[in-house]
């Protein structure tokens, strides 16, 4: 197929395109390649894509509507991933209007590209954020998540909405995907494991939220692409079961879907840590700090829909996949490790 990647220079959009390049889609990536962490980074995973037959690079920025309405006229892609936002829950905080014109203003450019260009089916994006001050775990899709924590969340919350009008007035197919804590090899710096890693590596102490009492259901990238490529490849209907006086938040009269995408296994921000310690082989000199405005005590992914509807078996645990990342790291970040260790 020919698949369109918004944000393909990120931590997923990467290693997603790099396993439909290889199933032999044909990929058309798209990315602004902005600052908010390491450049070189974003560049180095792009440099990984570029090389594969299959697959072209736009630079552009979602709220561009011209160059994205551009792109889509050009490679009249059969399936869209939007994966492209502004993250980050405590930067929210310091710069909400980034987050108003790349997630929202971006995204309805994403949507209208979908809508006058035929594309088969979309999937974006949300997060598992939106549950906000939700607190009965596991999280489901069938709950209300109407008291988002930060403006990211209600960012997300607002895409999937804005998604379910276009699968209704429109007929576009829409999946909205809400990711718990991807982790794993060429991860994003300002994700607790990434700093956690550089941090005792050069001896210096971590921050520790919620004095490390909090839990998060920690996902491993490669479970992710795996859930993702599954819903690519089912295009949404109409729920014939849709009850409109009895409503279901994660499906519609109309052909959308809401899944959660996590490892339905929580783990304890401590023991996460321990994890980590015991894969670098260094203590790490913790700085307990209290929970940070916007974050939320603990989340837990409850993906039995996403089970049901596309066979997904999440299967890395934490102790695998940071090993994974670990060894990754020590790799691409040799040269600094060296330099530190003298």
């Amino acid at each position: 197929m020919r698949i369109l990647i918004t944000g393909a220079a990120g931590f997923i959009g990467s290693a997603l395109s790099r396993y439909l390049l290889a199933r032999g889609d044909e990929v058309l990536g798209i990315d602004n390649l902005n600052n908010y962490y390491d450049v070189r980074l974003k560049q180095a995973r792009l440099s990984r894509l570029t090389a594969t037959p299959g697959f072209r690079f736009l630079k552009a920025s979602l709220q561009d509507g011209a160059a994205i309405a551009r792109a889509f006229a050009e490679f009249r892609p059969q399936r869209v991933v939007n994966l492209a936002a502004q993250a980050g829950v405590r930067y929210s905080l310091e710069n909400p209007q980034a987050y108003v014109e790349s997630n929202l203003v971006g995204f309805v450019n994403i949507l209208e590209a979908c809508r006058h260009n035929q594309v088969e089916s979309l999937v974006y994006a949300s997060s598992s954020s939106v549950y906000g001050a939700n607190r009965k775990l596991p999280f489901s899709v069938r709950d209300c998540v109407d008291h988002p924590v930060s403006l990211y969340a209600a960012t997300k919350k607002a895409n999937e909405l804005m998604a379910h009008t276009y699968s209704h007035l429109f007929a576009l197919p829409t999946t909205g995907l809400r990711f718990f804590t991807v982790y794993g090899p060429w991860g994003r710096p300002d994700m607790a494991l990434f700093l956690f890693t550089r941090k005792i590596l050069a001896g210096e102490p971590i921050d520790v939220f919620n004095y490390g009492n909090h839990t998060r259901d920690f996902t491993y990238i490669d479970d992710i692409v795996e859930g993702v490529v599954r819903t690519i490849d089912r295009v949404p209907a109409a729920n014939p079961d849709y009850d409109a006086f009895n409503p279901n938040p994660a499906s519609s009269a109309a052909p959308y879907r809401i899944y959660n995408i996590g490892n339905q296994q929580p783990v304890q921000l401590n023991r996460y840590i321990e994890v980590i310690e015991r894969c670098l082989g260094r203590t790490a000199i913790r700085n307990l700090q209290p929970l940070q405005p916007g974050d939320v005590p603990d989340t837990c992914a409850d993906v039995e829909e996403l089970i049901a509807d596309v066979g997904y078996a999440p299967k890395t645990p934490v102790e695998v996949g940071v090993e994974r990342f670990v060894s990754w790291y020590r790799s691409y970040y040799a040269p600094e490790e060296q330099q530190i260790a003298v």
